[in-house]
């Protein structure tokens, strides 16, 4: 079956890729170390949040009350909003 006209793919001449327009224009600038950081601080607010429901959970099948239900908690969150701020922060250095 024959692919319609107005759906034909871009050439792939000698056009730059989207990390050879990022490698040229370091360092970064001010707004894209800004992008960096709220990518980043929305990340370990998600992973936070998620840190809480996972880590109470756990915590709460384990049998764990009262400080150690806190301890357990404060780990969990720790670990998963670190982990995926890192991740979205990343993910934002990287976009377009």
């Amino acid at each position: 079956m024959p692919v319609p006209s107005g759906y034909a793919a871009a050439p792939h001449g000698n056009q730059p890729s989207c990390f050879t327009k990022r490698l040229a224009s370091l360092p970064i600038s001010k707004q894209e170390e800004q992008s960096i950081r709220m990518g980043l601080m929305m990340g370990a607010m998600i992973g936070g949040a998620t840190g809480i429901l996972l880590g109470g959970f756990m915590g709460f099948r384990a049998g764990l009350r009262g400080k150690e239900l806190l301890l357990q908690c404060g780990k969990t969150v720790a670990q998963s909003g670190g982990s995926f701020g890192v991740f979205m922060g990343v993910a934002q250095g990287l976009r377009c």
